[in-house]
């Protein structure tokens, strides 16, 4: 799930409570006027924010405030390397020479403060914030004079002293475009040394002057290259530039051979990680290669299928203008959504076991596609052809086409919503207010009450009434919990869920208490309140048979419904204990 909109509807700040009180960890994308920045989230607490206007990185800031000098740094960064980047940067500092950890901590919390809070001048501008897991092992080895908290910092807090700052500038008439932190001129000086062989090593290649740097998390420009990122310079062999991964080597042998013998100049690779890296070289001594990933293969942190939905949109992101195709044997509805919405077109490919076999058939669809892509590199993107006869043989599809971004359905009312929701008199209004703004989404809802042994009607809108027993009826309406019906998934996994209607009897039950029909698709939303489901929102577009579009911002609702359940209660408890001990 993600969320996406417009700075004008949704301001930093409320975005940041979202986060927060919804626990969630991933990746805030802000984009201004040219400016982009990144703010990293884990357990809903920020650990880390980068913005192309501050052009220092940590590592210039530590030299700078006397925490480390540049002996340190140097021989803190080849540990790092000659360890494989195992460890965070500030771990080896501390343990292996003595630095202080509360004097890195609070150097790191200032940067990411000086961030965020400078962020609050984009009145205008879009953000996206996708969730996804966010662990140590990527940052230390591809952003290795990075840091990340541990503990993070608390975005509600961030939130209002942002919004204090930013009121304060402008009282005072300062302009809102913040330009970042200075350069120090010496500093870079002394960066530059970095980046110089020693005695016995070999000369590293030279960079062109407009190779951006290795971005994996928006890294600032400036920033030292990392040392895993020093590869060879591109072979002066003849040939289109190609770098291939596939993680399975048999496939990866096959797909090697046929696209030397058509004239490209492969790198093959086995890994995410490793692929990256050699496009990064390759960019910085001017070589622009097509990237062609295979989509199920594991992430770079060794966990998961998706490690090529990760390292296509780390290659997109960082080297928006290279050509890049995915590869996959396997359909996956959520990989290929992302896909479309970056630009990435999908072509489906043999099985790991019939690559040999299809060859054949398959080559000139993969030779057809990658001419697509290098067309489109002049005459804007247009998505590969794969041919009906390859999908009716081998059950593929053709490539897919990229969408423009849309703002989430629902993001311009849901600030005003949520600051109703925030009011502490509240109470059982909760429930009226899912209700208001599910209408954006559905023609028709309910809300059920989760009990221990049954999910209970509670409230409706968009039901026919022709006799006045529309509420009545929902009230009266009760489903068994432990039998199988389309509540089931979300009870047991707490998400929402969204798809067809089954074939189970309570499911069918359910609808003919509602009026009959069964819906094209269907939206169940969870409401979760001291970590159980305690309601549950159903929604549908009958009488209309069409499907329901993005329902992210109604997904965040519900979250923010569920904890001020939480909220209320806890008021009651207390309004209670008070009178006990009166």
């Amino acid at each position: 799930m993600s969320l996406v909109g417009n700075l004008e509807d949704l301001g930093l700040g409320e975005i940041l409570q979202i986060v927060s009180l919804s626990r969630r960890s991933g990746v805030l994308a802000l984009q201004s006027r040219g400016r982009e920045a990144r703010v990293i989230f884990r357990s809903g607490q920020v650990i880390r924010a980068t913005s192309s206007t501050f052009q220092q990185n940590l590592g210039e800031v530590l030299i700078q405030q006397g925490v480390i000098d540049l002996g340190i740094l140097k021989r803190a960064l080849s540990i790092q390397a000659d360890e494989g980047y195992t460890q965070l940067l500030g771990v080896i500092m501390v343990e292996r020479f003595g630095v202080s950890a509360d004097a890195i901590e609070s150097v790191v919390r200032e940067q990411i403060e000086n961030v965020v809070y400078s962020l609050f001048a984009w009145a205008e501008g879009t953000f996206e914030f996708e969730l996804q897991e966010v662990g140590d092992g990527d940052n230390a080895r591809l952003d290795p004079v990075q840091f990340m908290l541990k503990q993070g910092l608390n975005p509600q807090y961030l939130a209002m002293e942002g919004s204090r700052i930013i009121d304060e500038q402008r009282h005072r008439g300062e302009g809102d475009d913040e330009q970042g932190t200075p350069h120090d001129e010496s500093v870079d000086f002394a960066f530059d040394l970095l980046q110089e062989p020693s005695a016995d090593a070999p000369a590293a290649p030279p960079q062109t002057p407009d190779a951006p740097p290795l971005n994996v998390q928006a890294q600032p420009e400036g920033s030292p290259v990392p040392a895993a990122a020093a590869a060879a310079p591109a072979s002066a062999g003849e040939g289109r530039p190609l770098v291939l991964v596939d993680d399975d080597p048999a496939t990866l042998a096959v797909l090697n051979s046929l696209l030397a013998e058509q004239g490209y100049r492969v790198e093959a690779m086995e890994r995410g990680e490793d692929a990256l890296i050699r496009v990064d070289s390759l960019y910085r001594d001017g070589v622009r290669p097509t990237v062609l990933v295979d989509l199920i293969m594991p992430r770079m942190d060794g966990t998961g299928i998706l490690g090529g939905l990760e390292l296509m949109e780390l290659v997109r992101n960082n080297f928006p203008e290279l050509p890049l195709l995915g590869l996959s044997d396997f359909e996956n509805e959520e990989a290929q959504r992302k896909m479309r919405g970056l630009g990435i077109p999908l072509l489906m490919k043999p099985l790991k076991s019939e690559v040999e076999e299809s060859l054949d058939l398959f080559a000139p669809r993969l030779l057809a596609a990658l001419e697509s892509l290098a067309s489109g590199e002049e005459a804007g993107f247009t998505s590969v052809n794969i041919g009906d006869e390859l999908r009716l043989e081998m059950g593929e599809e053709p490539a897919l086409y990229a969408p423009q971004l849309h703002q989430s359905t629902g993001i311009s009312q849901l600030r005003g919503m949520l600051e109703e929701l925030n009011n502490p008199q509240l109470g059982g209004g909760i429930i009226l207010l899912v209700l208001r703004f599910a209408a954006e989404f559905v023609n028709r809802a309910v809300v059920l009450l989760v009990k221990k042994d049954s999910v209970q009607g509670l409230g409706q809108f968009g039901l026919q009434d022709r006799d006045g027993r529309a509420d009545s009826q929902v009230r009266n309406l009760a489903i068994p919990r432990g039998e199988p019906s389309l509540f089931s998934e979300v009870l047991e996994t707490r998400f929402p869920v969204k798809g067809g209607v089954d074939a189970s009897v309570w499911t069918h039950y359910f609808l003919e208490q509602l009026g009959g029909g069964r819906p094209a698709e269907y939206f169940v939303g969870p409401i979760v309140s001291e970590g159980k489901v305690v309601a549950v929102l159903y929604g549908d577009n009958l009488p209309e048979d069409k499907p329901i579009g993005d329902t992210d911002s109604l997904e965040i609702f519900l979250c923010q419904a569920g904890i001020a359940m939480e909220k209320a209660l806890l008021q009651r408890r207390l309004q209670e204990q008070g009178r006990g001990e009166m």
